[in-house]
């Protein structure tokens, strides 16, 4: 109760921000958006495994995958049930722990990170988008948002500001002082992409986020993580076994038993066309994905 207390007078909206207030002493500097392309790559996988079972009942859900994600990519990772592709967010998200093989997020091998410093990974460098949003009914939208700046000690005049300024960015800013009860689910998908970007992490991982959303809250999302992609420059990572959802991505990867099958690029086509080729691969993958 203490530590929701201290959120909600970080984020009071009482509180007036002076456009150019001094900068107060031990306050945490905003860090500069990720928008440059090309360079180090974000994620970078290298002969990535994870095995579950015993030696006499091994199972290889992950099967030495490599592959890069370049700065503002949108990128899918597709596969039937039981394809290892849940297994392998997990091990980027750093909730599993890899049997072999290094991940690099921003040129540092998160396989190898323990204790605060695992913390502070999961802390500033990711953000998360669940399929049924997470967020915190007790706190308003501004309270949800602010949150994860308010768990790295960031100054409240900030704070504030910086939930301002991206809720305007993000058409909120009339619901800031709801609670998710009160707001619609197409107001409650913006919230946590509010959420998710206002650290301004390194990569954005998104574990079948339309998978409980009806085919037009489903569209509205993905229209949201285009809008995240190509507005704000975020990197993100969807796993989904929709072909429909995939198309909105700019690459896409298909998994078949732990290991990369195919990959194609969006490139010129448009979103239609793009679904088309992903329907091919689909096909000759086995057809055991949805396909509207």
């Amino acid at each position: 109760m203490k530590q929701l207390t201290t959120i909600k007078k970080s984020v009071s909206t009482n509180k007036s921000v002076e456009p150019k207030s001094p900068k107060k002493k031990g306050a945490k500097e905003q860090k500069k958006p990720h928008c440059q392309i090309g360079g180090e790559p974000v994620l970078k996988l290298e002969n990535v495994e994870k095995y579950y079972g015993s030696r006499s009942a091994l199972t290889k859900a992950v099967d030495r995958i490599s592959f890069e994600i370049d700065r503002q990519e949108f990128v899918a990772i597709m596969g039937a049930s039981g394809s290892g592709k849940t297994t392998l967010l997990n091990c980027i998200a750093t909730i599993d722990r890899v049997t072999a093989g290094k991940i690099y997020v921003g040129g540092e091998d998160i396989t190898r990170l323990r204790g605060e410093k695992l913390n502070r990974f999961r802390r500033e460098e990711l953000g998360f988008i669940f399929q049924d949003f997470n967020l915190l009914d007790t706190l308003t939208a501004r309270e949800n948002i602010a949150l994860a700046l308010a768990i790295q000690k960031v100054h409240p005049l900030e704070i504030t500001d910086r939930v301002e300024k991206i809720s305007a960015q993000l058409g909120i800013t009339t619901v800031l002082d709801k609670f998710p009860y009160q707001m619609s689910g197409g107001q409650k998908q913006r919230v946590a992409s509010a959420r998710a970007i206002i650290t301004d992490p390194k990569l954005i991982l998104a574990d079948e986020p339309t998978g409980a959303l009806d085919s037009r809250s489903a569209r509205v999302l993905l229209e949201q993580f285009e809008e995240l992609n190509q507005c704000f420059g975020s990197t993100i990572l969807m796993v989904t076994h929709d072909a429909f959802a995939a198309s909105y991505a700019k690459r896409v990867i298909f998994l078949k038993d732990g290991k990369i099958f195919n990959e194609i690029r969006r490139g010129e086509h448009d979103r239609k066309q793009f679904f088309d080729q992903i329907i091919d691969v689909v096909t000759a993958l086995g057809g055991d994905t949805n396909v509207l």
